[in-house]
């Protein structure tokens, strides 16, 4: 997977995700706010997120060019975090999205990560409106949202889930 892009901020290094970073996405998909707030994956084991990086995130990498990212702090090499660009089912569109593991919560990171993607979707990958979707408890990934650009424009619902999640979008009179 190394002829993939990879990206740099001033403190990360966002790579695409891939089998070396399933015990990292085995933790951070089991995080009590993933589950709360992304949802459950069914990841129990190493082998389910292998699996699950396999299946999920590597079949829109090839497809696109562009999916998960694994954040990597530069001065140690710790894995913080996701942060990718999702072609979803049922969002038309492209999709932001992040989560950090616990521990680094707080520091900047999914905002450094995400405006690093923001801009290579206008700049690298040709596209001109980005989506976020996140759920209304989430007060956290709706200002990250907001201070990314992103308006709220309503609500939606994914295929096979019972939940209306808050709709955001960039404006596009500001490409």
């Amino acid at each position: 997977m190394s002829s993939w892009r990879s990206f740099e901020t001033e403190r990360l290094i966002l790579r695409p995700t891939s089998i070396e970073d399933a015990d990292f996405i085995f933790e951070l998909l089991n995080t009590p706010k993933w589950l709360q707030n992304i949802g459950d994956r069914n990841i129990r084991t190493k082998e389910d997120a292998a699996a699950y990086i396999r299946n999920k995130m590597y079949p829109q990498l090839e497809r696109l060019g562009f999916s998960n990212y694994t954040l990597i702090r530069k001065n140690d090499q710790e894995k913080v975090g996701s942060c990718g660009l999702y072609d979803r089912e049922g969002l038309e569109g492209v999709d932001i999205g992040y989560a950090l593991l616990p521990q680094f919560e707080g520091n900047g990171y999914a905002y450094e990560a995400a405006v690093k993607l923001k801009a290579a979707a206008h700049n690298e990958f040709g596209i001109t409106i980005i989506n976020g979707i996140t759920s209304k408890e989430n007060l956290s990934s709706q200002r990250l949202l907001e201070k990314l650009g992103l308006l709220l424009v309503g609500t939606t619902r994914l295929p096979g889930e019972d939940v209306d999640l808050l709709l955001f979008k960039t404006d596009p009179h500001s490409v």
